[in-house]
């Protein structure tokens, strides 16, 4: 239930988290009018600091960082919101500082921007002193565990102080706006829905390339891999609202009890099949954008002589339901890659029989829905050629599907103003479940068992490419190819 009284309070206030996506996020909503005139926010970190120097430094951060949605008297006003709180998390007689702060008759939202090693200290700690009631609600940011077990633990943790009702487990992925449209488009279009199974789609492909590398984190991320990284979180949950069922309402319990449903019933890939229906790959030296960069071994903080931690992730997997039976689902994820994007393509079978002369294998119809860089969402179809020479010629043309309001200022909203502003307004629709988590941790628990008890080693790719050849045989094998960008 939605309130103005609230009191925000953002653990880890300084981190990377909050000065790149959280106080941007809650700016805009100001800007937008969508914060309420009584809601407060709790800068919380471990420093020595004052509120005015806080206010200070994270006011020239955002004016930087926002450029031309920059504005004075905004900033004006929500400074005033903002007080920042001294409290090493792990000095429970500190946590009192927020209680008097807070006020009588007020909800508060604890925001989890730390290391999931703090969840259930700082939950304690806030239970201890008395700030959390049947109102209080908590966000926790990704990973939710590091395999299915771990994530039990936390989230039993966090489930000893706060019901399921108020945990807000964040996937980034679902609060853009291109996501949310891909529900608009399945479930309220009958020509698409109809038109979403096995009689007319042929495979769906979720590629999420980064031309990044590690960025200096070579010692968490060799214990993390890119499997556990992206594909866990970000991959499952898009594969899962691409092939759920529809949900009976646009309402939170309906939603992620269908996308759990989808997750059980992926077919699990293990020692029988691992071999055909997986990759990993590792990113050597190479070429981004004209310069040169290291390899994954060779990164800032490489600790070991060799690892045979995955930075590459292509899968075929299957959805084993009436409506999926049959169609591959290509994933691939990887850091290094050639381009920066992240996008779902939808390809429909061929006709079943050609009346046009120059009809090919190349005239499957696509839909091609972009999360990033660029947002939105394409239909492919093939148009005659305007020509006098050839009368029935074909030539694919684009259709570009665009949501921008043409009456709105141009702005893609962040994926963090939309998931704040639910969780503001007590919303879960687009917030992972607890069973959610742990049915995708099953599923990948069983892929990993099986690198492992097949000791399936790292493919080698050259920074700069799509990955190792071993992913493009996974899906030419099948007469398919990867959906160039």
């Amino acid at each position: 239930m939605s309130s103005s009284k609230i009191d925000l309070v953002l653990f880890g206030a300084r981190g990377d988290l909050s000065r790149r996506k959280l106080f941007p996020a809650l700016y805009q909503l100001d800007k937008a009018d969508l914060l309420g005139d009584d809601t407060r926010i709790a800068a919380v970190a471990r420093q020595e600091l004052e509120t005015k120097d806080f206010v200070e430094q994270m006011g020239e951060t955002l004016k930087t960082n926002l450029g031309d949605d920059w504005d004075d008297k905004i900033w004006a006003r929500f400074k005033k919101r903002i007080e920042y709180i001294r409290i090493e998390f792990s000095k429970k007689e500190q946590f009192k500082a927020l209680r008097e702060w807070s006020e009588e008759s007020r909800t508060f939202i604890f925001y989890m921007a730390t290391p999931p090693s703090m969840f259930g200290i700082i939950c304690q700690h806030l239970d201890e002193a008395d700030c959390i009631d049947s109102k209080a609600r908590i966000v926790l940011e990704k990973p939710i565990g590091h395999d299915l077990e771990s994530s039990k633990e936390v989230n039993d943790t966090v489930g000893q102080f706060f019901p399921e009702s108020g945990i807000y487990r964040i996937d980034h992925y679902l609060g853009k706006e291109t996501v949310q449209n891909l529900l608009a488009l399945r479930f309220a279009n009958r020509l698409i829905h109809s038109q979403w199974d096995n009689s007319c789609i042929d495979h769906i492909q979720i590629t999420a390339a980064e031309t990044v590398g590690i960025e200096g984190r070579w010692t968490y991320y060799d214990g993390v891999g890119q499997l556990r990284d992206m594909v866990q979180n970000h991959l499952l949950q898009l594969l899962s609202l691409v092939a759920m069922e529809p949900p009976n309402k646009m309402e939170a319990d309906e939603i992620r009890a269908e996308k759990v449903k989808l997750l059980k019933a992926m077919t699990p890939i293990n020692e029988s099949n691992v071999s055909s229906q997986a990759v990993r790959g590792q990113y050597s030296a190479g070429w981004i954008a004209g310069d040169p960069v290291v390899g994954y071994m060779e990164e800032e903080g490489a600790a070991e002589d060799s690892s045979n931690t995955e930075t590459f992730v292509a899968l075929k997997v299957f959805v084993d339901n009436w409506r999926w039976a049959g169609v591959p689902f290509y994933l691939r994820t990887g850091k290094r890659m050639k381009e920066k994007v992240t996008q779902i393509v939808i390809t429909y079978k061929e006709n079943p029989h050609a009346i046009f002369s120059d009809d090919d294998s190349e005239a499957n119809n696509r839909l091609v829905i972009r999360l990033q860089p660029n947002e939105g969402i394409q239909l492919e179809m093939l148009s005659k050629k305007q020509c006098m020479k050839e009368r029935s010629s074909l030539e694919k043309r684009t259709l570009n599907l665009d949501f921008l309001d043409p009456n709105a200022d141009g702005r893609i909203v962040d994926a963090y103003e939309r998931l704040l502003l639910e969780v503001l307004n007590g919303d879960q629709w687009l917030f992972v479940s607890r069973d959610e988590v742990e049915a995708s941790w099953q599923w990948c628990d069983d892929l990993l068992q099986a690198w492992s008890d097949k000791e399936v080693g790292t493919k080698s790719y050259s920074a700069g490419s799509w990955g190792p050849a071993k992913s493009e045989s996974l899906i030419e094998n099948d007469g398919r190819n990867w959906y160039l960008v």
